[in-house]
């Protein structure tokens, strides 16, 4: 069967949308978040239930056709689609069902973390969840799930009581403690290397209906004192602070102050998780310090705090990371500098300390390693013009290079687009590695699921 024939297939007893490179609607769904990714399936399936999944993957499967998976599309790597294959796609399964007496849900697979936490603030409920409402539930937590909630809950795949999977092989299976408990481990932190999880059965936590949280704003000259004072400060903060610190350009609102706006600027973004007199207190110091331009810490609802992440979609994207051992004196001096010269009005250098929850879960529990780095850095950077691209790939790099040196030689996954296998294999470490790709071997020996940060499968005997 010709790549055309399949884009045109009717597929029996297929609930879902069929998406053909003639559909009206076929640009609009294999648009993804990074605006660099011009990838053209030859068929987007849009899945309405699990059962929709078994007959797509067995039709690529049938006809040796690459599989790519649309959860949120987020990723900068542009993974969700893939050229002239079929792309399962999950935006069509956005159900989430709550029990809010035993404080957990089932939410499938294709919501975002702004679905989701509105669906669950009704309830006076959370999860730690992407810091912006656009990402994917299903990318950041097989990714294991970072985000402004993980010092007090832990990270997303922390929380993962369960997964209902579509194999490699077509099967549906369910992944727990006690189910599969091979491949559970695999899926909090593995990525979507060893099948699709249509949905996930989360433990979720008390919060709100208010917090205390919001933005500091400081001038760019002040970066390494304010970064002085974030390190201090959050060495004796309890886990009920989420903070990050984010070099960018002021936008043009009415909350920055005049002077400010366009111009360089250091932003640290804050919430307390537990009651708003409790937070005014524990944040007085903090906040008092500089003193800041402007000081936009208030009571709001934690789904209002997840929209104030800068997000720059369809625009062109590069993306980095790494963790990083420490932050001495050297290190603060030259990461400051990086505050001056934003390089471009949608950029951002975000810096995230570690610690709380996730640091005392044991390093072995789960796929997902690098629990103990005191900072996570991430580099972002946007733009609009194409032409732009190598010049400004080239510089997110060598604005990386300054705290290199500090670097642990890990990093986050879902943080990075695509560095080369040597960057996704060290991300895990050889004995973590070595784990995974035996877990590979069994669940997906044949690497259908490939388009993503690959895990390749161990060799037959090794």
């Amino acid at each position: 069967m010709s790549i055309a024939e399949v884009g045109r297939l009717d597929l029996p007893g297929f609930a879902g949308t069929l998406i053909h490179p003639d559909h009206a609607s076929y640009n609009e769904a294999r648009r993804v978040y990074n605006g660099m990714i011009d990838r053209r399936p030859a068929l987007i399936a849009r899945c309405n239930s699990a059962d929709d999944v078994v007959l797509a993957l067995t039709l690529a499967r049938r006809e040796g056709l690459p599989v790519s998976v649309f959860g949120g599309g987020h990723a900068v790597t542009g993974s969700a689609v893939c050229d002239n294959g079929v792309c399962i796609d999950l935006r069509g399964m956005k159900d989430i069902r709550i029990d809010s007496v035993a404080r957990t849900c089932r939410a499938e697979a294709g919501l975002n973390w702004g679905e989701f936490d509105a669906a669950t603030a009704k309830h006076g409920l959370a999860l730690t969840g992407g810091r912006n409402p656009t990402t994917g539930i299903a990318g950041l937590s097989l990714g294991s799930g970072s985000g402004w909630l993980e010092r007090k809950f832990g990270y997303v795949c922390d929380n993962l009581i369960s997964a209902e999977v579509v194999t490699a092989d077509g099967r549906k299976v369910i992944a727990s403690e006690t189910e599969n408990p091979d491949l559970f481990w695999g899926l909090r932190g593995g990525g979507g290397n060893f099948g699709i999880v249509t949905a996930f059965h989360f433990r979720l936590h008390q919060l709100g209906p208010i917090v205390l949280a919001g933005a500091l704003m400081y001038p760019a000259p002040m970066a390494a004192a304010v970064l002085r004072n974030l390190r201090d400060f959050i060495r004796k903060a309890p886990d009920e602070v989420g903070v990050g610190m984010v070099f960018t350009t002021a936008p043009d609102a009415p909350f920055v102050p005049q002077p400010a706006r366009g111009k360089p600027i250091v932003v640290v973004q804050v919430i307390y998780i537990g009651a708003v007199d409790e937070g005014i207190t524990m944040l007085a110091p903090f906040r008092a310090f500089g003193p800041p331009a402007a000081d936009l810490v208030q009571p709001m609802p934690y789904t209002e705090f997840q929209k104030m992440g800068g997000n720059f979609p369809g625009s062109q994207n590069y993306w980095t990371a790494d963790f990083l051992n420490e932050l001495p004196e050297e290190a603060i001096d030259a990461y400051a500098a990086l505050a001056l010269t934003p390089l471009s009005p949608q950029s951002a250098v975000i810096l995230v300390p570690g610690g709380g929850a996730p640091s005392r879960v044991d390093e072995e529990a789960t796929a997902f390693g690098m629990r103990t780095a005191p900072w996570n850095v991430h580099y972002i950077c946007g733009w609009t013009d194409p032409a732009d691209n190598a010049a400004n790939t080239a510089r997110v790099k060598q604005i990386a290079s300054v705290l290199k040196p500090w670097s642990t030689g890990r990093v986050y996954l879902n943080y990075i687009g695509n560095e080369g296998q040597e960057r996704v294999d060290a991300a895990f470490g050889e004995k973590k590695l070595a784990r995974l790709r035996a877990l590979k071997a069994k669940w997906d020996p044949d690497n259908v699921f490939r388009h993503n940060h690959n895990i390749r499968p161990a060799a037959a005997g090794a």
